[in-house]
C-alpha cells in the first residue's frame, strides 16, 4: 500500500494527518429521520394487531439513529414527530441542550448523559431518553377535539430543511455536510398538502438533500415523487414487525454506499396532481396560467388567484333579415 505522503493516509472521508487524527476538514454526514405518529392510525392498528406497536416502531428508528452514530464520529442525527397538530423535534429537543450544535462534548453534552446503562455508549443513551420522554410528552398532551385528523407532512419535511440550513451555517471552515431525509409514513396522504408538499421536494431536490420513504401501510404517490425528484429511495415494506431489517439494510448505507448493494428496484411513480378543486388525482385538467393551480372542471375566474380569464368566443352571425313580399 502507498501512502499519500510523509505521516499522512488519505482515505475516502477526510484526511487523517499525523498520529491518526481527523483533520478540521472532516465531511459531516446528517441523518433526520421524520416519523408519522398520526394517532388515529397508530391506535386502530393497536386495536387491530398488537404484533407492531408505536413504541416497537420506535424501538426500531432508535437503532437505526445509533447505528448511523457508531457508523462514523462525524455523523449527525435528527428526529422529527410528525403529528396531527404539530411537527416537533424528538431529538435534539426542549430537553437537549443547545449550545452545542455538533455534540462534541463539553457541558451540553455532559448534562445530558446521565450515565451508561448496561455498558452503552453514553451519548446514546441520552438520545434514547431523550425520544423516549418528548414522544410520551406528544402523545400525552394529544387533543383530538378538532377536525384534524391528518399528519403534517409537508410541515416536517419544511422543519426538516431548516434545520439542515442551521447545521450547514454553524459549519467550521474547510468543514462539508451531506444530509438526507429518512420518512417512515404510516397514514395516508392528504391531497390539502399537495402544493406545499412539492414546493418542499423542489427545495431539496435544488439543495442536493436525498428523501428516502419507508412507506409501512399504502402507498404514497408523494413520497414516491419526492424520492424519485431528489435521488431517494422509496420502499413499502411488506412485512412491518420487520422493520428493523429494512432500514438497516436499505436506509442505513449513505448515497455512496447503495451503489455497491443489491437494493430493491425502483418502483412506478404516479405523477398525477390533485385538483386544487376536489383534491382527486387527476390524469388531464385545466392549468392556471398565472399560480399554475390545477383543476378538474373548467372555470372562468382562478379561485387560488383570482384572475379572470378572457375567453374569446367564436363570432356570432346575424340572422339575415327577410325580405317581405309586397302583394301585387
Amino acid at each position: 500500500m502507498r501512502s499519500a505522503g510523509p505521516g499522512v493516509i488519505r482515505g475516502r472521508r477526510g484526511r487523517c494527518g499525523p498520529g491518526g487524527a481527523m483533520s478540521a476538514d472532516d465531511e459531516l454526514s446528517l441523518l433526520i429521520i421524520v416519523l408519522d405518529t398520526n394517532p388515529i392510525w397508530w391506535g386502530k392498528r393497536a386495536l387491530g394487531e398488537a404484533e407492531f406497536t408505536l413504541s416497537k416502531c420506535i424501538d426500531a428508528v432508535m437503532v437505526l439513529g445509533n447505528s448511523h452514530l457508531l457508523m462514523n464520529r462525524t455523523n449527525k442525527l435528527a428526529v422529527i414527530a410528525s403529528h396531527t397538530q404539530e411537527s416537533r423535534f424528538l431529538y435534539p429537543g426542549k430537553r437537549w441542550a443547545a449550545a452545542d450544535p455538533f455534540g462534541e462534548g463539553g457541558p451540553s453534552m455532559e448534562s445530558n448523559c446521565s450515565g451508561s446503562k448496561d455498558g452503552k455508549y453514553e451519548l446514546l443513551t441520552a438520545i434514547n431518553d431523550a425520544i423516549a420522554e418528548e414522544i410520551k410528552d406528544l402523545m400525552t398532551k394529544t387533543d383530538m377535539k378538532g377536525q384534524q385528523t391528518e399528519t403534517l407532512l409537508a410541515g416536517s419535511l419544511a422543519k426538516a430543511l431548516c434545520y439542515i440550513n442551521k447545521m450547514g451555517k454553524d459549519l467550521k471552515v474547510n468543514q462539508e455536510i451531506k444530509s438526507r431525509i429518512l420518512v417512515i409514513k404510516a397514514a395516508e396522504d392528504s391531497a390539502l398538502q399537495y402544493m406545499n408538499f412539492m414546493n418542499v421536494i423542489f427545495a431539496a431536490q435544488k439543495q442536493s438533500i436525498l428523501i428516502d420513504a419507508c412507506v409501512l401501510d399504502s402507498d404514497s404517490g408523494l413520497l414516491q415523487q419526492a424520492c424519485d425528484i431528489t435521488g431517494g429511495i422509496y420502499l413499502k415494506v411488506p412485512h412491518m414487525p420487520s422493520l428493523l431489517q429494512y432500514l438497516l439494510w436499505v436506509f442505513l448505507p449513505d448515497q455512496e454506499q447503495r451503489s455497491q448493494l443489491v437494493l430493491p428496484p425502483p418502483v412506478h411513480v404516479d405523477y398525477r396532481a390533485a385538483c386544487f378543486c376536489h383534491r382527486n388525482l387527476i390524469e388531464i385538467g385545466y392549468v392556471c396560467s398565472v399560480c399554475l393551480s390545477i383543476f378538474c372542471n373548467f372555470s372562468p375566474i382562478c379561485s387560488t388567484c383570482e384572475t379572470a380569464f378572457k375567453i374569446s368566443l367564436p363570432p356570432v352571425m346575424k340572422a339575415k333579415k327577410k325580405k317581405l313580399k309586397v302583394a301585387a
